[in-house]
């Protein structure tokens, strides 16, 4: 399957079997979704999240599969009907907890399944508040739920059916956040960490009786740890709650005690992401440094637990760390790192110093056992995520599973390669080209020209179930998503560029991908489109207001207007450059609507009533200045989506109609 995959990216010409079907949407919801793999500290066992999609009611759900280090064993491990995640192993491999909801659960609760001998799954005690990011150590199982402090759990459990009953619909805020992406944040409720006694199922709360909380936006496994001998929490909250830009700073707690220690107050970034080694000598942690700067380089600070010095190790790489694990003698880290357009696996030594393990396509959900068995999902352009195997001398990746394989057996993929093109004042900028099956470069074809968001989100070489290339190309367009200046994974400097003017490296990087292929003999250009969302709506936006060589444009939640951004869960430029009140030509220059007197080019507008990331009013705005004007333009709104469409149908019906609207300007196929 690896050199097949291989031949498909550097063959363009290769012709395919006339019974197979392209990657169409429709396929898109056929596959199922592997998700981030956990394998048992004893090693052997490894189980990973599998979700799968029913188009007919619009209906999903989350199975637990069992796989084995040899490939040989794929079954599903938790019952059908109720979906399950947050998988953790039991410190001896053992048994398994994961949260789940199953028979009359009002919440998710922690579930607790035998791995050496057949049984079911029990419940471990009830959290009526719900649980979520699990970690077990010792005899305890920690986790995070989202409670009302000051009450007991009968309480609570009074308070929330009180709630649910209630005909009154209104929320009251007095401080931010009150909201995250797609949901309204309680005010009333705080997120704490607890713990539950395995043996006694006794409960005990480990950071309300340190009256701090955890971050209100959003907690997970990222937000604490626990020391292998259960004597400290380290755990993230916010210096100063209630800030419209929280400094989110990483706390130290012996457990059981009434108090915490700061231990990053100098810091006016963010820190986060704590991990104990496992021989409990060091907490390690990761460090920005811009406030207000979310693609900031994340670098690794390593702590002295004896006598609490800190080191920060990474500072002279120029890249960001994530996804990382220690290594089973601490001796250093793994980590699933951005880098280049791909995910790598990397090597990190205590002295900072970084070795990738991996080459191309794109690596994530890295999981180690005690005895350095690595494992973690990898998936490209031309396959979804698959689970693997991966030599840490040699990083080559074993496949460990079939998941798919019945679905792209007969299904026809295009092919893709990466590009370097000059941009913006003569930078290099990579590029990905997918081509339509088929392709032939005696042809002249259509482009599609994709704006990714972000806008500091490379794009790299993994499967997007929401704007995939090759589906677009399937239906006959040359495909490119082009990462422009603000892009991570190409160093600080790269990313930082763009900031706070938005527009015109982007802008000139996108215009010089558009006249790279019109230079090139297999592009017709006369019928080029683009599109993009979020900040990749924003700048096809900017394109609108702007020269450029496309027939029309999709703009999918499109930053349309910076002043009334305001009303967003999270706000940019702000907190580093000023409010639109303090330097308001800051945003004079980069809105987009200060352009709309020279808006000509028809557009597609779709947006989401849940969107709370770019409120809807966006797209609104943006349809009306466009019918205002004469423009041809259409709106499609979704009153049960968010940020994205993530509804099976609602998504066929997006793809459908991006479809359509652009075959009107750009007639796809070869010719």
């Amino acid at each position: 399957m690896k050199k097949w995959a291989f031949l498909l990216i550097f063959l363009p010409g290769l012709v395919f079997a006339q019974d197979s079907r392209p990657l169409s949407a429709e396929v898109l919801w056929e596959l199922d979704r592997l998700g981030s793999p956990v394998i048992s500290p004893t090693g052997g066992h490894i189980v990973a999240p599998v979700t799968s999609y029913n188009t007919d009611d619009d209906s999903s759900e989350t199975r637990l599969y069992l796989f084995s280090e040899d490939g040989g064993v794929q079954r599903p491990l938790t019952a059908e009907g109720h979906s399950a995640g947050s998988a953790v192993f039991s410190p001896n491999g053992e048994w398994l907890a994961f949260v789940s909801r199953r028979n009359d659960d009002e919440a998710g609760q922690i579930y607790l399944l035998p791995m050496n001998a057949p049984g079911e799954a029990k419940r471990l005690g009830e959290i009526p508040t719900g649980v979520s990011s699990l970690r077990w150590v010792g005899d305890h199982i920690y986790f995070i739920s989202r409670t009302y402090p000051g009450q007991d759990w009968d309480q609570m459990k009074e308070t929330l059916k009180e709630n649910k009953d209630s005909h009154v619909s209104a929320h009251q805020w007095n401080a931010l956040p009150y909201s995250m992406w797609d949901h309204w944040i309680d005010e009333e409720r705080q997120a704490h960490v607890y713990r539950i006694n395995v043996g006694t199922e006794a409960v005990e709360s480990i950071t309300e009786p340190l009256g701090i909380e955890l971050p209100r936006s959003s907690q997970g496994l990222g937000s604490y740890d626990i020391h292998p001998n259960e004597t400290h929490i380290a755990f993230t909250s916010p210096a100063n709650p209630g800030a419209v830009d929280p400094n989110i700073d990483l706390f130290l707690a012996e457990i059981g005690s009434d108090e915490a220690t700061n231990i990053t107050p100098a810091n006016p970034a963010g820190d986060g992401s704590p991990m104990f080694s496992p021989d409990g000598e060091t907490l390690a942690y990761v460090r920005r440094a811009i406030p207000g700067f979310y693609a900031d380089n994340a670098n690794i600070v390593l702590v002295d637990l004896d006598d609490m010095s800190q080191e920060e190790i990474t500072t002279e790489w120029d890249r960001s760390a994530s996804g990382l694990v220690w290594l089973p003698d601490s001796s250093g880290f793994l980590g699933a790192i951005a880098d280049e357009a791909h995910g790598r696996i990397y090597h990190i030594d205590l002295d900072g110093t970084p070795t990738a393990i991996t080459g191309p396509t794109s690596f994530g959900g890295i999981s180690i056992s005690d005895d350095g068995t690595l494992v973690a999902h990898n998936q490209s352009f031309l396959y979804p995520p698959r689970l693997v195997k991966v030599d840490r001398a040699t990083g080559e990746a074993t496949r460990l599973d079939t998941i798919n394989d019945d679905v792209l057996a007969n299904v026809d993929l295009g092919t893709y390669e990466s590009v370097t093109y000059k941009g913006h004042d003569g930078a290099d900028i990579q590029m990905w080209v997918h081509y339509p099956p088929g392709f032939d470069p005696n042809k002249e074809y259509p482009l599609f020209l994709l704006i990714h968001g972000g806008p500091h989100n490379a794009i790299p070489d993994g499967f997007h179930f929401r704007w995939n290339a090759q589906t677009f190309a399937s239906w006959g367009y040359v495909t490119a998503w082009h990462n422009f200046h603000g892009s991570n994974s190409f160093g600080q400097d790269f990313a930082d560029y763009i900031n706070p003017d938005w527009i015109t490296a982007p802008y000139n990087d996108t215009i010089a991908a558009a006249e790279w292929f019109a230079e090139k003999d297999w592009i017709d250009e006369d019928r080029m489109v683009a599109g993009g969302g979020s900040y990749g709506g924003y700048l096809s936006s900017i394109l609108l207001g702007k020269d450029h060589p496309f027939n029309a444009l999709l703009i999918h939640a499109p930053v349309y207007n910076m002043y009334s951004q305001m009303a967003a869960d999270f706000a940019v430029h702000g907190t580093r450059f000023g409010q639109f009140w303090e330097n308001p030509e800051i945003y004079e220059e980069i809105s987009p609507h200060y352009y709309a007197e020279n808006f000509d080019t028809p557009a597609l507008i779709i947006h989401g009533q849940n969107d709370l990331r770019v409120p809807v009013g966006q797209a609104f705005e943006l349809f009306r200045t466009l019918q205002s004007k004469g423009i041809e333009s259409r709106l499609i709104y979704y009153p049960d989506e968010n940020h994205w469409v993530l509804k099976p149908n609602n998504s066929l019906y997006w793809y459908d109609e991006v479809e359509e609207w652009m075959a009107q300007f750009a007639e796809p196929g070869g010719r």
